[in-house]
């Protein structure tokens, strides 16, 4: 005989299969037509907002995602390896705060790294890649010109976000 909890879930799971299959079977027209209603309503929100009609889009390069997609995948295994540290019963507890404290670090870099991207992103309109190591901040710029005073300025407001001094190189990409 059927009990209320297996009722229930018979219930539910007949729900969401019936959701799903709807869903399938919508018409791509459909989910096209709220995106781009969506799109239009934001858009003119930002107008509004803005008081002006220039619009700047910014697309991401492939290298730069491939760039954050490697460092991404090289800080998880790092970070990884710190938690197992920290859940090991025969670790020590000084190998334990070491393992915390270097995964307090690698959250900060990661943070300033984003922080400095959109510092980029806003002052420069440029599309970027930042990756800090200790004293070493590396910079990759997607942008059709090369200019070396560019280049200077964003080192320039990158080493006004630090007190001690920072080595900061900057490349551009097309």
């Amino acid at each position: 005989m059927i009990n209320k909890q297996n009722l229930w879930f018979l219930t539910l799971f007949s729900l969401i299969l019936v959701l799903s299959v709807y869903y399938i079977t919508m018409p791509n027209d459909l989910l096209s037509s709220k995106k781009k209603e969506e799109v239009a309503q934001q858009e003119s929100k930002e107008k509004e907002e803005d008081g002006s009609s220039t619009k700047v889009t910014i697309e991401e390069s492939d290298n730069l995602t491939a760039l954050r997609v490697s460092l991404e995948e090289t800080r998880d295994e790092e970070k990884e390896k710190l938690k197992k540290t920290m859940t090991k019963e025969d670790a020590t507890t000084e190998e334990k705060n070491n393992a915390y404290e270097q995964l307090k670090y690698l959250e900060s870099v990661q943070g300033e790294e984003e922080k400095l991207e959109k510092l980029i992103r806003d002052t420069y309109k440029l599309n970027s890649f930042v990756q800090v190591d200790n004293t070493q901040i590396k910079v990759v710029a997607v942008s059709k010109k090369h200019d070396t005073t560019l280049a200077n300025n964003i080192m320039r407001s990158i080493q006004a976000e630090y007190k001690e001094k920072k080595n900061i190189t900057v490349r551009f990409e097309k």
